[in-house]
């Protein structure tokens, strides 16, 4: 009953603020709905009666989302992308670049022949010492999103415990950084001089969406990049409060920079509040080699056929910050258009493929509106 209630509550602010017809609103969402699952959250926070026909015919909704990547991205694989520890260790099997690895803490575990894992106070604390870390990242080894990330500036190590100075002056004792969280301590990435001039603070990431078809080609879909405001540590666009843009795929322009505040919420902007450094129509330097790497790095993960790539651009090339096997839609808003018909002809290509080779892939997960089997015969087939 709550939820209904937040629905309509959420409906008659929708029509207060559009000031259109509410038949005709009505219509419309019930139409996108019944097309490609659209939820009606969505078609709020996107201003679906605002958006251009471009916006609101590519727009991948996460519902119709979910159909394709369930199937391109089986849920057995699901820990190796969402998994922080499992991440490095696949990243690292397969040489692409990330940052060092210095201590994965589980605190279920009692032993690693590998010598990075460790399960208390004193067996952290005796990696991190010969390792000889200083500084670092410490990140919760299953959230997203920016949540839980702390970089550490300097630590100071006595006998039975250590001091974390963090990036905001606070000092924390490492025995109250762990608990009952598994976390990875990482080194910290330093980014390139054009991108730490656009924040100084934070790593600054480009999101590379990416698809590999049967061929074995991959390729980048979308773009855009997040950018941290000052005395951020993080880059995350899903929460606001930061700066993003579009990225050309084609050639690395950046486009339509806005300051993120929420939902219903932005700013189109020219250069970044903080630093004043120019976004609009800038060129990310060494682009053709940056995409070409990250089809690589797609390459290398046969498992996983569409992902979600946050890259830090550094002197020596792109680095894998995180891998994502189901990403956002929120940058679909910063680049102006969405990607549903690359992921959507990905999803086809490997269907046709499958069917045409007798290999068995079941569709996984059937616990959203797609499940329905005619809306989704509508959007596997009809809907265009």
């Amino acid at each position: 009953m709550q939820r209904y209630k937040r629905k309509i509550a959420l409906g008659l602010k929708f029509i207060k603020e559009s000031h259109k017809n509410p038949i005709a609103l009505a219509w419309d969402y019930y139409t996108l709905k019944r097309k490609k699952g659209l939820m009606f959250n969505e078609y709020y926070s996107y201003c679906f009666d605002q958006q251009s026909d471009l916006f609101r015919n590519t727009f991948l909704g996460r519902n119709e989302q979910r159909l394709y990547l369930d199937y391109l991205n089986p849920k057995k694989y699901y820990t190796l992308a969402r998994n922080k520890y499992f991440t490095h260790l696949l990243l690292e099997e397969y040489s692409i670049p990330k940052a060092k690895l210095y201590c994965y803490y589980s605190p279920e575990g009692r032993y690693s022949d590998r010598g990075r894992t460790s399960y208390d106070l004193q067996s952290t604390i005796a990696i991190l010492k010969k390792e000889n870390v200083c500084t670092c990242v410490i990140k919760a080894t299953e959230d997203s999103h920016g949540n839980n990330v702390f970089a550490v500036k300097n630590i100071e190590y006595a006998d039975n415990d250590a001091a974390l100075t963090l990036l905001d002056n606070t000092t924390v004792k490492l025995s109250n950084v762990l608990g009952k969280a598994a976390l990875v301590f990482e080194e910290i990435i330093y980014q390139s001089a054009q991108f730490d001039k656009f924040n100084k603070t934070s790593v600054n990431t480009v999101r590379f969406m990416t698809c590999l078809y049967p061929n074995g080609e991959a390729k980048v879909i979308a773009t855009f990049i997040k950018i941290g405001r000052d005395g951020a540590f993080v880059d995350n666009a899903g929460s606001g409060g930061n700066v993003d843009a579009g990225v050309e795929v084609s050639s690395g322009e950046i486009y339509n920079p806005i300051i993120f505040k929420g939902f219903r919420d932005t700013v189109s902007i020219e250069k970044h509040p903080d630093s004043k450094e120019q976004l609009a129509n800038v060129i990310i330097e060494n682009w053709d080699k940056i995409c070409a790497e990250v089809c690589r790095f797609q390459q290398s993960m046969p498992f996983v056929k569409a992902v979600g790539w946050d890259i830090a651009i550094t002197d020596g090339g792109p680095k894998v910050i995180e891998m994502n096997d189901f990403w956002d839609t929120t940058g679909q808003l910063f680049i102006g258009k969405g990607w549903r018909e690359e992921i959507r002809e990905c999803y086809l290509e490997w269907k046709k493929y499958n069917a045409e080779h007798n290999i068995s892939y079941p569709f996984e997960r059937q616990n959203n509106l797609l499940a329905e089997p005619k809306l989704r015969k509508i959007v596997e087939y009809e809907f265009k």
